[in-house]
């Protein structure tokens, strides 16, 4: 099979062979163009799960423990080798473990071709898979199947339902000379078709390979990248100074190689990756409670920061079912009577939306005397009506005809009264059928019924909600621009209308409340014109025509009735009906985002302390006042245990969060400014009020860093006072942890010097003042950067 990329998915459908007869093709015929062309399949383009897991130690914090472990294994330290391989190890692991949807999308859209279908090979009509179609095929389609390729009818007459690709919520009459598309469903009667495309050929396959190819990379991967970045050439910048001042003051080797391993250590935001999984996990097991499914895990964090929700209508912000909107009745005649009548005119069953709609209104405005229905003609797509005989209360027959106001009207001496208003309502949007009841050969108009697919009770409080919390809502659709209009203006959305054709250049969502008449590959352009715009864009469907847009959207959002695809596709699934499950989303990802941005603001203050306190340690003692293993120690009691604070409580911002990552890096560099005077203070105590050697030092130093890192989760656990919210029991237990683990070893001497308890007592109290200090300090620094 050939790659996908080098099938032109782009290209738009051939039009049918000609050909001479209505004949199917040769079965040598068929196999030679099922050579040229391929199968009728989507290719599989899975990545290998040993390739997945492999690319999680490709990273920029891989890279730099990977080269701390060859140092360690070079200076002959396997015991701390062998905790940072352990290190690396789990983070990885728990980033190939809480991911694994990427290939779901294709699969799904694979099941969704026809398994099998109906030609004509050598004159002989008989079932071949699906994937042996080729271009030229003569196939049947019959009620209840799937179109299995792209077609173009040449006999008989169906209805067919394109909901899943186009987004019309309403089924089309089909007959020859109709082009329709793999995946429509067949919905009443049989025809002959001639293949026109196949695979990713069709319409439905380029949809795939939108879906492959669309992408848009995550927030929370670029956060990442960028604060690792920063703490690169900033940490980098001073682990050059501090190996040059070693070796111009001649230390020797035997201790500049551990001095540049540590600062190495203590640059790493090691567990950084591993919390931003872990709270997005968190978050996405608290949005399952409440009806809402994360396929992808970054799809949490990049809800706190969407600031434009392109919705869907059909099935999204409509029920996706027809109903009677408003019946306009004639003079002479009532609602109910038009009603009764047209449901006599209805088939009663089967998978006819327009009929079940009129039966479903004249049951709720029932009528008593209503004639006895004798004989029933099903729709005729070539009449446009449906009929029916009756006799009423004397035993008088009765016509009834229900059908297009067009052909109707032509029945009957219509008004041009009735000709406007059914010209009003068409233009409204409405689905129009006229209804007339008379003798077999003379007719009179009783009514008319305006059909719509109705929003959704939730629709408006919704988009409501939404605009309080800062999020633009836009229409994207596949419907006329009437229609598109009038749903938009029912929930809220009252700003213009897009033209149809071509995306403006620049579109913003300000400009524009509806963008009617969009192709899948119209919704995917548009998602990407807001995001190169600088928006983070939700995208809200059902169908599969929302899948490419899905995908591509930072967060895709499929409601509970969408498709398997549309699923696949999404971030986000709503796993219970209505919508209120995206504001849920966008609460709960701030709360995320929260818990992460407090993580990250410790990790990137603490990682430059640490590097600076071994350039300032190194001048005042002329040695290294950490060393390899205290900065594992110091990764382990610290970096990790500090990840509880992904449970813990936090005030989830009232507008979009957006990853300033330069402004982040600002505020560490100036909170890291007192928590380095805290732990150089420390270390200068020690040196020169109480004279300790430098494996004291090392102690007090390690000791200092620990307690300090406990005063700065609890004072930039928030953006305001530390005394506005209680901890969680995880936070605390992990607190005292760390406290204890560090204690006892400083106390009983393992792998550092020992440390008498009441210096260890001074210094848990000046970090508790330390703390203090800086809670007061952070305020007017996070309101000088915008940090909230």
């Amino acid at each position: 099979m050939k790659p996908i990329l080098e099938l032109a998915p782009s290209k738009p459908p051939a039009k049918p062979i000609q050909r001479i007869d209505s004949k199917g093709l040769t079965s040598d015929e068929a196999h030679s163009r099922l050579q040229k062309d391929g199968p009728n399949a989507m290719p599989d383009v899975s990545a290998h799960p040993l390739r997945n897991a492999l690319a999680k130690f490709w990273a920029p914090v891989p890279w730099l423990l990977e080269a701390s472990i060859v140092l360690e294994v070079v200076l002959y330290k396997y015991f701390e080798a062998s905790i940072i391989a352990g290190l690396l190890v789990f983070n990885a692991a728990l980033a190939y473990f809480q991911e694994g949807r990427a290939q779901a999308t294709l699969k799904a859209l694979n099941s969704r071709l026809a398994l099998s279908a109906s030609v004509e090979r050598d004159d002989v009509w008989k079932t071949v898979p699906a994937a042996e179609l080729v271009r030229g095929d003569l196939v049947k389609l019959s009620l209840g199947g799937v179109v299995p390729a792209d077609v173009h009818l040449i006999g008989g007459s169906i209805l067919l339902d394109q909901s899943m690709l186009t987004g019309e919520s309403l089924p089309i009459e089909a007959g020859p000379g109709v082009d329709t598309f793999a995946g429509a469903l067949v919905r009443r009667g049989e025809a002959t078709a001639e293949v026109t495309a196949t695979g990713v050929h069709t319409k439905f396959g380029r949809t795939a390979e939108l879906v492959r190819t669309a992408h848009a990379g995550s927030s929370q991967q670029r956060a990442v990248l960028r604060i690792v970045r920063n703490l690169a050439i900033f940490n980098g910048v001073v682990i050059l100074i501090i190996g040059a001042y070693a070796y111009f003051h001649a230390l020797p080797w035997s201790e500049i190689i551990p001095l540049l391993l540590t600062s190495v250590l203590a640059a790493i935001p090691v567990a950084l990756p591993a919390t931003f999984t872990l709270a997005a996990a968190l978050g996405a097991r608290s949005l399952a409670k409440l009806g809402v499914l994360p396929t992808r895990l970054s799809a949490v964090d990049e809800a706190a920061t969407i600031d434009v929700l392109c919705s869907d209508k059909t099935g999204t912000l409509t029920r996706n079912e027809l109903s009677v909107t408003s019946v306009k009745p004639m003079p002479g005649f009532d609602e109910a009577h038009v009603l009764g009548m047209a449901a006599l005119a209805s088939s009663e069953g089967g998978d006819d939306a327009v009929d079940a709609a009129i039966r479903s209104a004249s049951k709720e405005k029932p009528t008593s005397d209503m004639p006895k229905l004798i004989t029933f003609v099903p729709f005729d797509p070539a009449k446009k009506t449906s009929e029916a005989t009756a006799t009423d209360a004397k035993g008088g027959v009765e016509r009834i005809v229900k059908g297009a106001f067009t052909v109707v009207a032509g029945l009957t001496a219509a008004s041009p009264t009735s000709a406007g208003l059914a010209n009003e309502l068409e233009k409204q949007g409405f689905r129009v059928l006229a209804v007339a009841v008379g003798t077999a050969t003379a007719l009179k108009l009783m009514g008319l019924i305006a059909l719509s697919d109705p929003p959704r009770k939730d629709s408006t409080s919704l988009i409501s909600e939404l605009k309080t919390l800062g999020v633009r809502t836009v229409m994207v659709t596949g419907d006329a621009p009437a229609t598109a209009a009038i749903v938009a203006h029912a929930v809220g959305l009252n700003g213009a209308v897009c033209p149809p054709g071509a995306i403006p250049d620049g579109v913003k969502p300000e400009d524009f409340a509806v963008f009617a008449s969009i192709l899948p590959e119209g919704k995917f352009d548009l998602v990407k014109a807001f995001q190169k715009n600088g928006h983070t864009v939700g995208m809200c469907g059902d169908g599969a025509n929302d899948a490419p847009a899905l995908r591509q959207a930072q967060m895709g959002i499929a409601v509970s009735t969408a498709t398997d695809v549309a699923k696949s596709a999404a971030g986000i699934v709503l796993t219970e009906a209505g919508l209120g499950g995206i504001v849920a989303a966008v609460k709960e990802g701030r709360i995320t985002f929260q818990r992460i941005l407090t993580y990250t603001l410790n990790s990137v203050l603490k990682k430059i302390v640490q590097v600076l306190l071994l350039a300032i340690g190194l001048v005042m003692t002329g040695h290294a006042v950490l060393t390899p293993m205290l900065m594992v120690i110091v990764m382990i009691t610290g970096d990790f245990l500090a990840m509880a604070l992904t449970t813990d409580r936090v005030r989830p911002s009232p507008m979009p969060n957006s990853w300033q990552v330069g402004r982040i890096t600002m505020a560490g560099v100036s909170l890291g400014g007192c928590f380095l005077a805290f732990c150089v203070a420390v270390v200068a105590v020690g040196k020169f009020e109480m004279q300790f050697g430098i494996e004291a030092l090392r102690t007090l130093s390690v000791v200092a860093i620990v307690y300090g890192s406990q005063a700065t989760i609890y004072a930039l656990r928030g953006r305001r006072h530390l005394w506005g919210l209680r901890p969680t029991v995880w936070l605390v237990a992990s607190s005292v942890a760390d406290i204890l683990i560090i204690s006892t070893l400083a106390i009983r001497g393992i792998a550092m010097a020992p440390l008498p308890v009441p210096v260890l007592a001074c210094e848990f109290g000046a970090a508790i003042v330390f703390g203090l200090i800086l809670d007061g300090v952070k305020i007017p620094v996070f309101a000088r950067l915008g940090i909230s």
